[in-house]
């Protein structure tokens, strides 16, 4: 250490040549001190120096010893070290170089000027290497293909594609490096319209990288008779397939959303890595193959490759979305024996799906665990409190994300103001609405307004979201009209519903939803031929009632329901325990909520029907299959009704259980005959 020391000292001194003997003793500590062979020449000395100070990672070193020679360095100096400044994407260290070239009155040969061209085009210092490009007298198939895939990947492709139009000769490399700059690039036609170039040109041969880069545009694109043409030619020309072709064939036939036959090529791969798996699950997960998807994760999981960041974050958010959470446990635990980084964004996805299967305590607690808390992990958590009932905490977290320094987005928001409207909470909504723009800089967004228009809707301040809605400087979307309907629902507001469902049926005719709730407005308010003539226009538009489902998990097998459902094996036992339990509901004071059953029948059918809702067979068939005391977990595809809201809070009463129904809103937890959303959903 001492030794290197000394030489760095040296190499600092400012040199002159009358200065001799300093000159001695400098080559005398290059040569001693850093342990070099007994010299053939003064020249090798100094050459051996440059390559010992590059090996250490010492370029800045390496370079200044330019400036210590007496004569004029060789071509293999230069080259080791502009080499040196490649890999150290030392521009600056690599132009004095260059500049030492000419000072030195070195002819620079073809290939120092390549050197030095990759060194300018590795480093984006594309002017330089023009104006080198320019002065070249001579140049080979090397310096033309360095200046093309120089600007090939920094995207200035009409340069790349001028040259590649000038070169006098070309080869693979040429014509991948034109190809796939396209396909980087976001222009997969033109991508491939070369590639129909070099087909037709009789002495250019594909190889497995244009023919890779030519995939990709198509799936691109995405075309797949383009790219089944491709994968034909594969076949055809019998080339030796790697990892790459194979990624990119089922990145093609995934793309292009024939999912049998990317299963089939990730089938006939014989060495799969961390990418093909992971995007063969995701391509299950995007088709709604849902279970092939998590199949596949259990093979990976004894296949021996490990997972990355990507695979359990896709995973863990197919979880979130269709609520398995003892699927999410699964992988949690995976991830706990394999090891993860807890910095990584799986663990931001592992607080998404706890909070969306309603777990807030254990998304609290995998949230406090992270080393660096990130502005999605934020979110996750405040949006899973608002959906949960538990908007005191969703805006709680968010003030300490304000005071961790985290700047929030537009979903942030989204979160705290969905709070705000699931706890009543319309002014400190409002004052957050108003603070998105004024306070930290950011846009409106068509769900903050959705968001603010449902806050007001909801407790009947009316004339205030018309004014909004009259003078928001954005059109106003689905979300925000179906919310102000489902207000005017609530609240009984005709006039302004009869606006909300035409704006409604004006963006999406097809949707059931708006008919369906326009009707229960008119049914509560008695105007049975006003809900005769919805119905009428649903059946002349073809228009059919999305049916209500929910389903329940018992011992890992899941339980689906359908209204009046009577396919389950116990459901006897189901609807004797139902009519038990609304004797018992009617004593404590329940009484059916008829008003939002659509037909025109009797009072005691409209009961009937109510009876055998699905979330109700659900509950109920939760509570006959688990021991006393048991917490029930439901979900449903659609917002629960009124009528179920008001009957599963007595039914908690009853039977003494925790009963949280997760609808197409939110969560609902029930306990001791109240919900967690205060009866305002």
């Amino acid at each position: 250490m001492k030794a290197v020391t000394r030489v760095r000292e040296r190499l600092c001194m400012p040199f002159s040549s009358s200065s001799h003997s300093q000159h001695f003793q400098f080559r005398n500590d290059i040569r001693n001190n850093l342990k070099l062979k007994d010299p053939i020449s003064e020249n090798n000395n100094f050459e051996e120096a440059i390559d010992v100070l590059c090996q250490q990672k010492r370029v800045k070193e390496a370079v200044e010893l330019l400036h210590r020679i007496d004569h004029r360095p060789s071509a293999r100096a230069y080259s080791t070290l502009i080499a040196a400044c490649v890999r150290h994407r030392a521009l600056e260290l690599g132009r004095r170089v260059h500049a030492h070239t000419k000072g030195s009155n070195f002819v620079l040969g073809v290939f120092i000027c390549n050197r030095l061209l990759d060194m300018y085009a590795k480093c984006g210092s594309l002017v330089d290497a023009q104006m080198l490009f320019d002065e070249m007298g001579h140049r080979d198939l090397c310096s033309w293909n360095t200046m093309i895939a120089g600007y090939a990947k920094l995207g200035r492709l009409e340069q790349a594609r001028k040259l590649f139009d000038e070169m006098p000769r070309r080869d693979n490399f040429s014509w991948n490096a034109a190809i796939s700059g396209y396909v980087s690039h976001d222009r997969p036609w033109e991508a491939l319209e070369l590639f129909r170039v070099m087909q037709r040109c009789e002495r250019s041969n594909s190889n497995k990288f244009t023919l890779s880069s030519a995939l990709a545009a198509s799936a691109a694109i995405p075309c797949l008779r383009l790219g089944k043409e491709i994968h034909g030619y594969l076949m055809r020309t019998e080339l030796n397939l790697d990892e790459v072709v194979w990624s990119a064939l089922l990145d093609l036939y995934g793309k292009c959303g024939s999912l049998d036959e990317a299963r089939g090529i990730f089938d006939q791969m014989k060495s799969k890595d961390v990418v093909s798996w992971t995007t063969m699950i995701h391509r299950c997960f995007e088709d709604g193959r849902k279970e092939e998807g998590l199949s596949l994760f259990r093979d990976l999981m004894w296949s021996g490759v490990r997972p990355n960041e990507y695979t359990f974050a896709g995973v863990l958010n197919e979880c979130a979305d269709h609520a398995a959470e003892h699927l999410g446990k699964e992988v949690h635990g995976y991830m706990m024996r394999v090891g993860y980084d807890p910095c990584s964004f799986a663990v931001s996805a592992l607080v998404h799906m706890y909070s969306k299967c309603g777990n807030t305590r254990v998304a609290r607690r995998v949230f406090n665990h992270m080393p660096h808390k990130d502005l999605v992990s934020w979110t996750s958590l405040i949006v899973g409190y608002a959906q949960n009932g538990e908007p005191e905490e969703a805006l709680h977290f968010f003030e300490l994300l304000l005071q961790s320094g985290t700047k929030p987005d537009q979903i942030t928001f989204v979160g705290v103001l969905s709070a705000c409207t699931h706890a009543g909470l319309v002014d400190k909504g409002l004052e957050y609405f108003h603070s998105i723009r004024e306070k930290h800089g950011l846009m409106h967004s068509a769900d903050h307004y959705a968001c603010v228009i449902d806050l007001l809707a909801r407790s009947g301040r009316f004339k205030e979201a018309e004014n909004i809605i009259d003078n928001m400087p954005i059109k106003p979307d689905k979300f925000l009209w179906a919310s102000l309907l489902g207000g005017c629902r609530i609240h009984g507001n005709l006039e302004l519903a009869k606006r909300a469902a035409k704006a409604l049926y004006d963006i999406e005719p097809e949707n059931p939803a708006t008919y369906i709730t326009l009707a229960n407005i008119y049914a509560n308010a008695g105007l049975w031929t006003e809900v005769a003539k919805v119905r009428k226009d649903m059946d002349n538009r073809g228009i059919v009632k999305k049916p209500g489902k929910s389903w329940i998990e018992i011992k890992r097998q899941v339980h689906v329901f359908l209204v009046g459902d009577t396919s389950h094996p116990k459901t006897s036992h189901i609807h004797e325990f139902l009519v038990e339990l609304s004797k018992k509901m009617k004593e404590e004071g329940y009484v059916p909520d008829t008003n939002f059953v659509l037909h025109d029948v009797e009072e005691e059918q409209k009961e009937q029907n109510l009876v055998y809702h699905s979330e109700k067979l659900a509950v109920a068939f939760g509570i006959i299959s688990t021991p006393p005391g048991t917490p029930i977990k439901v979900f449903k595809n659609l917002r629960t009704c009124v009528d179920c809201h008001t009957g599963i809070k007595y039914i908690s009463k009853i039977v003494q259980r925790k009963i949280i129904v997760r609808d197409s809103n939110r969560f609902h937890c029930f306990e001791d005959g109240s919900c967690s959303c205060k009866d305002y959903w």
